[in-house]
């Protein structure tokens, strides 16, 4: 069975958390990626900034919802993820509008279990992290090209 180190990207192109949104979506454009790896000075990985981060930049302003009880008005969402989308919406750096909770693999992580982090998480692009530093990306066009090439 192959496994992440077979079919990684390891030249990876990364962003550091105080690169502008507009570097990221240009990078992002001019090599078709669907993410990209936000890495610290010792590369290692801090958050991923994807297309849908950056979409979520066009959103509308989250109206929070309320009920009223008692006379008494109980919010619906929290006031921490309100906040989040606004961070993400008025972000000017990655730093802002990144993932901060991502999913990352070994080098030896096998290909199918790789696959299906991607579909249960709904991940388009997975760093590869080994000794706590960036050593490559998978993205789902490299799980299919595998598919094509078997």
């Amino acid at each position: 069975m192959k496994k992440a180190k077979d079919i990684m990207t390891s030249n990876v192109v990364t962003v550091k958390p105080e690169t502008e949104i507009l570097e990221a979506a240009r990078l992002m454009l001019e090599n078709h990626f669907n993410g990209l790896p936000v890495v610290d000075d010792d590369r290692r990985v801090v958050g991923i900034i994807c297309q849908d981060d950056l979409v979520a930049q066009q959103k509308e302003l989250p109206i929070p919802s309320f009920f009223m009880l008692l006379d008494g008005l109980i919010p619906l969402s929290s006031h921490k993820s309100i906040e989040r989308e606004i961070e993400k919406i008025t972000a000017t750096t990655v730093e802002k509008a990144m993932t901060r909770d991502i999913t990352a693999v070994h080098p030896d992580t096998e290909v199918d279990e790789i696959a299906t982090i991607m579909a249960n998480e709904k991940l388009h692009t997975i760093p590869v992290v080994e000794n706590g530093k960036l050593v490559g990306v998978i993205g789902k066009e490299d799980v299919i090209r595998l598919l094509i090439s078997e």
